[in-house]
């Protein structure tokens, strides 16, 4: 029965992903800072490279950049979600774990955006653009704006959802975009990392969760031990202990890196957007 219900999923997630190429999108990448960027100089790039297995990766980022993918009229349901490529906080995934996971998105009726954040080595920068990038977004007149995001692109989205009353940069007085809330409506988090730097690898101390917490949807695996094995356990006992809502899906197997690809890769989005239908 269970081997039927994988296959089940596996079979649904390749249909859907198959419709999803069918679907209109409008891909615009545009800036998210119009100006200065805080903290940074007036260098302003992307640098990117093809890499074997992931595809388009962004190995230099000092522009941070939002890439649109939108549903047809008739699809969409006028929320929006920003996804979070991961890559070690050093470099992006760009094509495995961002546009491929906005075309699927999309597919599903959301305004997908895929966030260019600023790397390599660049934590505050990366949460400087995220909070920016969602108000920028709920600018654009969504009903509601969430966050995904995988590796050290789920540790960002995790930020976002427990920083949010934490200003990452100092707000301009005249940006209008600027004095809307840089709170995520949800979280997903796929094979997340850093959420464990605590003592004793607990919950990281910049993490802050409370019931006001946005609800998560977390995927991990045991094997993957040293990040979403160690990471996925840590911010359920605490999302749980605040009493903020969240739903976990935590596999014996699965390692790290797959993206919607392969192996639990054909598992995860068939849960996520199950749960995402269950949000109000």
């Amino acid at each position: 029965m269970k081997r039927l219900l994988l296959l089940l999923l596996i079979f649904n997630f390749q249909f859907s992903v198959f419709n999803s190429l069918n679907a209109q999108y409008l891909n615009k990448s545009v800036e998210i800072w119009p100006k200065q960027i805080p903290g940074d100089a007036e260098k302003k790039e992307l640098v990117w490279n093809e890499h074997a297995q992931d595809g388009r990766v962004f190995s230099n980022v000092s522009n941070p950049t939002l890439e649109a993918f939108v549903p047809t009229a008739a699809k969409s349901n006028g929320k929006a979600v920003i996804v979070c490529p991961g890559g070690a906080y050093a470099f992006l995934a760009y094509e495995k774990e961002g546009q491929e996971v906005a075309q699927w998105l999309a597919s599903l009726g959301y305004n997908a955006y895929v966030l260019a954040y600023r790397v390599p080595n660049n934590r505050l920068g990366a949460l400087q653009d995220i909070q920016r990038a969602i108000r920028l977004v709920r600018s654009k007149g969504a009903t509601q704006v969430g966050v995904i995001g995988f590796s050290a692109g789920a540790s960002l989205s995790c930020r976002a959802c427990t920083r949010w009353t934490e200003p990452a940069y100092e707000a301009k007085k005249k940006d209008k975009i600027d004095a809307l809330s840089c709170r995520p409506d949800f979280g997903i988090l796929i094979y997340p990392a850093y959420l464990d730097e605590g003592p004793n690898r607990t919950l990281s101390p910049e993490l802050t969760v409370t019931k006001d917490t946005p609800p998560l949807f977390v995927f991990g695996t045991e094997d993957d031990v040293h990040y979403s094995g160690p990471s996925t356990p840590v911010i359920m006992q605490a999302m749980q202990k605040a009493g903020a809502p969240i739903e976990v899906h935590y596999l014996t197997k699965g390692g790290h890196g797959y993206g919607m690809r392969r192996g639990v890769g054909l598992i995860w989005p068939s849960l996520a957007a199950q749960w995402l239908q269950t949000l109000p």
